[in-house]
Parts: C-alpha cells; structure tokens; sequence
C-alpha cells in the first residue's frame, strides 16, 4: 500500500502538511452523522487558529472547532447535535459574545454554493432566499470581505431574471461559489490513491470534495484500487481530487458512520453538559482532547464496551437498540 501512486499517509501528518494558520477550510458530514472528527481533534492537538470554516450542516465537529478557540469566522446553513443540543452550545456562546463571526444561508444555498465551486463557476442563481431576512442580514462586513481576498466582496446578489419573467420570477438571487482551501470529509471506503465509496446519504461532501484545493479523506476501510473497480458506479469520489488518504477505523465518532457504527449519544450528552459550563468544558477537552495522544487513544479511553454499544446493526445500518435520548 505504498507504490509510487499511493496517497495514504497518518491523519497527524496530513493536518500537519496540509492545515495552515488562517486556512479556508471544509468539513463534511451532516449534524451527527460522518463528521470528519479523527481530523477535527488533531486540527485542535496542533493548534491551529483563526479559521475560515464552511459547512453545510454540521454537529460535533464544528462545535469543538469553535470550543477549542480554533474558528474565527464561519459559514454554515445549521449547526446542531440532535437531541443533546437542537443548537450546538459553544456555537451558540460564541456568537452570543461576539467571539465567532457567522454567515448564515440555507441548506439549499450551501449545497448551491459548493456545487458552484466543484462546477469551476463563480456562482449559482437561486430562489431560495425570497422573503427571508438571510437576503438582508450580513454577518460578514463589506469591509471585511474584501480585506480577504478568499472571500467573496458580497454574501449574495439579487438581479433581474435576465430572460424575463419565468413563472413569477422576475428577480433572481445569486450566491458566490466555495473554494476551501483544505476538505475534509470521512467515508466508509477508500483505496490507497483516493477513489472514495461512501454508503448512505452523501450531504454535500462530493460537492465539497470537488470544490476544493487540497481534500484530506478519513476512512473505515483502506483497499486496493482493484477493490473499488468492481461495482466503480457506487464510488462517488475520484482519485484525482483526494490529496491524502487516511486509514481510521471510528474516524467519525462520536458522530455516526452508516452501516459500521452510531453516534455515540452518551458521550454527545456528556459533552453537552460540559459545554454548558467554561471550567466543566475545559476539564472534559483536558480528559478527551489533549489527554490523549491520537483518535485510537480516545478511543482507547471511551472502551470497547461502549464501542461495541453503538456498532450498527446489519440489516438497518445503525444501532437498533440505542438510547438517543
């Protein structure tokens, strides 16, 4: 698994070569399913700082982002941990201080706008929007975009249809394209040169994947590429866009990979609790983020017994007898 043409290499390292300071940078997943977490928590183990994060709709791993001090603006239609927190909590403290500056669109402009990005254009025309007040509050400043010239000058344009009136749409409404700087997203397959098979719901990775400069994959199963050759219409992710394959069994805990584990609902509950409180959540990042060396020492620490808890069932895909309260 280490020819000339394999991309697999440790997370520890990939964050390393790839995570910058200041970076733009991309999470998949959706709420609590497949966050890119192995990468998240070494993002915050080494440090990195003032970020420019986009979403789609995330959980756990934008929150602890956020938590650890590691986020300075982001970009995202909705940030939630299910039951444990219908709004994640230091997303939400960090906005009601005033230490996180967030844009805010919708589901539908999120995916528009990281499709836009994967298409090579600089933006995608919409309805979505219309009699909203995401048209009319910015939480980005005029100035503030165009001091960074990785951001658009404006979160979105409406114009004139300009081929007339379509139905009842005589104005459209345009949103700018994504292009982070660094992705990264966890799926179930991967082989070693990047070719990626995800099962289930695909969110907006593929479109995330496709939107950006550099893409960091975590995996349940590193194969050789003749694997994914056999049934190639189920891999949704070519090689050629992967910059760095990484092999971690749980690497989405504690969030839910379809058809291997679910979300871990007592750890999500525990950290709820914490987060709720600034000296309980620096203890649980001291026992859970940096008491620990890697994602197989957390995991280490949460037990096999609760692992075995949460494995998915054959035949549903997730943990039938789960409690999600």
């Amino acid at each position: 698994m280490n020819g000339d043409t394999s991309k697999v290499m440790s997370i520890e390292m990939a964050v390393s070569r790839f995570m910058s300071d200041g970076a733009h940078i991309s999470i998949g997943g959706f709420t609590l399913n497949r966050n890119p977490m192995a990468a998240v928590y070494e993002i915050i183990r080494q440090g990195f700082k003032e970020l420019h994060v986009y979403a789609h709709s995330n959980g756990t791993g934008v929150d602890e982002l956020i938590g650890a001090g590691c986020v300075d603006k982001l970009e995202i239609a909705y940030a939630g941990n299910g039951k444990t927190a219908a709004t994640c909590i230091r997303f939400r403290k960090a906005v009601q201080e005033g230490t996180l500056k967030v844009e805010d669109y919708s589901n539908f402009m999120m995916s528009l706008r990281f499709l836009a990005g994967a298409m090579g254009v600089p933006f995608m025309p919409t309805l979505s929007g219309f009699g909203s007040e995401i048209t009319t509050i910015w939480g980005f400043s005029k100035e503030m975009r165009q001091a960074d010239p990785k951001m658009a000058d404006d979160k979105l344009l409406i114009m004139d249809n300009p081929f007339g009136i379509w139905g009842d749409a005589s104005k459209v409404l345009l949103v700018p394209a994504i292009n982070p700087d660094v992705t990264f997203v966890h799926v179930q397959k991967a082989d070693t040169m990047g070719t990626c098979r995800i099962d289930g719901l695909t969110f907006a990775d593929v479109e995330q994947v496709k939107a950006s400069r550099q893409v960091v994959v975590s995996c349940e199963e590193l194969v050789e590429p003749d694997d994914l050759r056999e049934f190639p219409e189920r891999n949704q992710i070519p090689f050629l866009h992967v910059s760095a394959v990484c092999h971690v069994p749980h690497g989405a805990y504690p969030t839910a990979v379809y058809r291997h584990y679910d979300y871990d609902s007592d750890y999500l509950r525990a950290y709820a609790a914490a987060a709720k409180d600034d000296s309980k959540f620096v203890t649980f990042q001291e026992k859970y983020l940096y008491g620990v060396q890697n994602h197989q020492s957390l995991l280490s620490l949460i037990g096999q017994e609760r692992l075995d808890a949460i494995k998915a069932d054959a035949r549903t895909g997730y943990a039938v007898n789960m409690k999600r309260g």
